[in-house]
């Protein structure tokens, strides 16, 4: 059974107790992340987990809170022996600026790089990225203020399936990623331009037949974020949980 590890749950603006979104699908043989941001070795270590077992990165977009810590990441590995190869996933505007980022860095000329596959994935709803005896996973696009996408992660082993928002309005993409989800991670920014609220979040959840709603990517400097839940229990029914760093679940 599959386990997912936050390794932060801020919206764009951290804090001490909060780094940026973004987490870790861990299963038998893959090691996936979902976004990178800030100092993903530290954090990844502090969770007690194997920076050398990642096999997957998927960025959902090229927004600084989502892909800042990539460079650095890399960087790290590499100087710490990694030799085996990084299979990166994105939309094509997201990867072709990943590559300019790290092209800026001078990647091409750090000796002994380990190899970095690309997979620019299409625009298009329910696309299939990743299959093996693990994992199914399927990304759409999402409605954001640049390209991103959102992500259905089914576990070949138990059956179970987590859907992620990615930074989205409420959109019938995220519905059909999160259909009759066990778990949906949503975020809950705020109803602001290319994001959603935590009441939306929770309209979402239960329009796609969720069974369980993990809201993220929220001000955590808001004293009153606990108050999120009772928001989205307004308008969803099921398990709704604020996420925290550090916070773990199997699906």
């Amino acid at each position: 059974m599959a386990e997912v590890i936050f390794l932060g749950t801020a919206s764009a603006v951290s804090t001490e107790e909060h780094e940026n979104t973004y987490f870790i699908i861990e299963g038998e043989n893959r090691f996936i992340m979902v976004d990178c941001a800030g100092n993903p070795l530290v954090r990844i270590t502090k969770a007690g987990l194997d920076y050398r077992r990642l096999t997957d990165l998927f960025l959902t977009h090229f927004h600084p809170d989502h892909v800042s810590g990539a460079p650095l990441f890399l960087m790290n590995m590499w100087l710490l022996g990694r030799q085996q190869p990084l299979d990166i996933y994105g939309l094509h505007p997201t990867l072709d600026r990943i590559e300019q980022l790290m092209d800026a860095f001078g990647w091409q000329d750090w000796p002994a790089f380990f190899p970095v596959v690309f997979h620019r994935l299409p625009a298009d709803k329910m696309t299939l990225a990743l299959e093996d005896d693990e994992f199914r996973i399927h990304i759409s696009p999402v409605q954001h203020m640049i390209p991103a996408m959102g992500l259905r992660i089914e576990s070949r082993s138990s059956g179970k399936v987590l859907a992620y928002s990615c930074d989205t309005t409420p959109c019938e993409e995220v519905e059909e990623l999160a259909a009759e989800a066990d778990a949906l991670i949503h975020e809950a920014t705020g109803n602001s331009p290319g994001h959603s609220s935590a009441s939306q979040a929770g309209e979402v959840a239960r329009r796609a037949r969720a069974k369980s709603l993990y809201l993220i990517h929220y001000d955590t400097r808001n004293a009153n974020a606990q108050n999120l839940v009772a928001e989205a229990r307004k308008t969803f029914h099921g398990k709704i949980i604020l996420a925290e760093d550090f916070m773990k679940f199997r699906f």
